[in-house]
């Protein structure tokens, strides 16, 4: 099989989005046996990448690609992708998870960046005290 145009790439994206299907096939087998539970396949985690300084981990909660021009043999050659995506924290993933010292560190910086700001006094909001 021979894609021209974005195809591949737009494969990529996709990968990420679902599980291998080697583990779902190995799975599936491995429950139709008896010798695993039914337990659903991880998607491998998700960097986004910012900059070197903003790694974060993420979870894909929305993903759409529309094509919107094709070659002549009707290979995508535009497309538009949209993704939505929540931050993963040590909540999600746990203190001794890869992801989870990535939200750490990512976490840390915001807070370093957080010092340089001069905090706020109630005088220059125009208030004396609180009611």
């Amino acid at each position: 099989m021979v894609a021209s145009g974005i195809q591949p790439q737009l494969a990529v994206l996709e990968t990420i989005v679902y599980p291998d299907s080697g583990a779902l096939i190995t799975n599936n087998q491995l429950a139709q046996a008896g010798t695993l539970e039914i337990v659903p396949v991880e998607a491998p985690l998700t960097l986004f990448v910012w900059s070197k300084e903003r790694v974060v981990p993420v979870r894909l909660t929305d993903f759409s690609i529309t094509e919107e021009a094709f070659d002549p043999g009707l290979n995508p050659i535009r497309a538009k992708v949209s993704l939505g995506m929540r931050v993963l924290n040590v909540n999600d993933l746990g203190y001794d998870d890869k992801g989870g010292h990535l939200y750490l560190a990512y976490q840390q910086r915001k807070e370093q960046l957080a010092g340089k700001v001069p905090r706020g006094t109630l005088s220059a909001f125009g208030l004396g005290g609180l009611p």
